[in-house]
């Protein structure tokens, strides 16, 4: 038994854990990116559907999983307030109107295909359907932003950085999106998801550029923070992999294309990790060292991580398991 003062003396077994903490608040990021990028992709690509079937086939498909999958942006929020409590208050206090706008579409996202599919009526459908699609893209988009702020260290809402930053997280989600459909519902669904898919993939590598580019320009002594060996070599390994989606879903492997947009979305958040370490907020000049929180704590919420995150993927795996295969007719309402 580890004793308050062994807790108090030391990081526990001298792990370095506000690197790992560091590490882990950003897998935190790239699960939410990844697992609700694809329901954001997949209610963008909603709109692009003429019949009311397509539509309510994409409903079905994400159906089970888009609530769960927002509890990693609760525990993505949590880790960063627990961790490294400052850079929280500093950010969010910032960027308050950037948190409500992301908070205001995904509470439209939510309530859209619920309203939705409460009544038959056109015009009902129609507007709620639109309503759908707006939340879709805007969660997405005001989170790059939010996100292209943070690494700059803007205090100011709309930037250049976080407007393509947005651009950029927007279009990956319809990459995700187009792979997710093409798994669920490929059959049940035009040819044109996957052709969605491919052009989306294209210009998310160009707009991953754009912003590089744009963080280039606005850090002072920018090309020994950006150009770096491991962000180059992340660069080059999303360009791999747009290239192994891209033939993927042309051949109809749609599994691969999902598995490689997933790596599109953890390696995106890998680069702003690595841009925003050691200085994990540039604007209040704070780093992982001088951020996270003190020893005792630490120690009690690794163990408290250590225990409860293995229950937490238990249950995602539980989830996707349950309703995993193609969707079928009777859940098409």
């Amino acid at each position: 038994m580890i004793s308050v003062g062994e807790l108090a003396a030391g990081p526990l077994f001298g792990l370095p854990l506000s690197d790992l903490w560091f590490g882990l608040v950003f897998a935190m990021l790239g699960t939410f990116l990844f697992l609700d990028g694809f329901d954001f992709g997949a209610g963008v690509i909603f709109a692009t559907l003429p019949e009311p079937t397509q539509r309510e086939t994409v409903l079905a498909a994400i159906g089970p999983f888009w609530d769960g999958n927002e509890v990693w942006l609760v525990v993505f929020g949590g880790a960063l307030f627990a961790a490294f409590p400052p850079v929280y208050a500093a950010l969010f206090s910032r960027h308050y109107l950037l948190m409500f706008a992301i908070l205001g579409a995904l509470l439209l996202r939510g309530l859209a295909p619920e309203m939705y599919e409460q009544r038959s009526d056109e015009r009902w459908q129609r507007w709620w359907g639109r309503s759908f699609v707006a939340g879709s893209l805007a969660a997405p988009f005001t989170l790059g932003v939010f996100v292209g702020n943070w690494v700059v260290g803007s205090a100011r809402s709309l930037t250049l950085v976080g407007l393509v930053a947005g651009v950029t997280v927007a279009t990956l989600t319809l990459v995700s999106g187009a792979a997710f459909l093409r798994v669920k519902a490929g059959s049940h669904l035009p040819d044109r998801v996957g052709r969605i898919g491919r052009g989306a993939v294209v210009v998310y590598l160009l707009t991953v550029v754009a912003t590089l580019a744009v963080v280039t320009a606005r850090l002072p002594g920018s090309v020994d923070t950006v150009v770096t060996p491991p962000v180059v070599g992340l660069v080059l390994a999303s360009v791999g992999l747009a290239w192994v989606y891209f033939r993927a879903l042309g051949r109809g492997a749609d599994h691969t294309a999902l598995g490689s947009a997933a790596g599109l979305s953890y390696g995106l958040v890998a680069v702003v990790a690595l841009l925003t370490y050691p200085t994990i907020d540039r604007a209040s000049g704070l780093t992982v060292e001088t951020a996270i929180v003190s020893t005792l704590p630490l120690n009690l919420m690794s163990i408290g991580a250590a225990l409860l995150l293995p229950l937490v993927v238990t249950y995602f795996v539980v989830l996707y398991s349950a309703f995993a295969g193609p969707v079928r007719p009777e859940e098409v309402h």
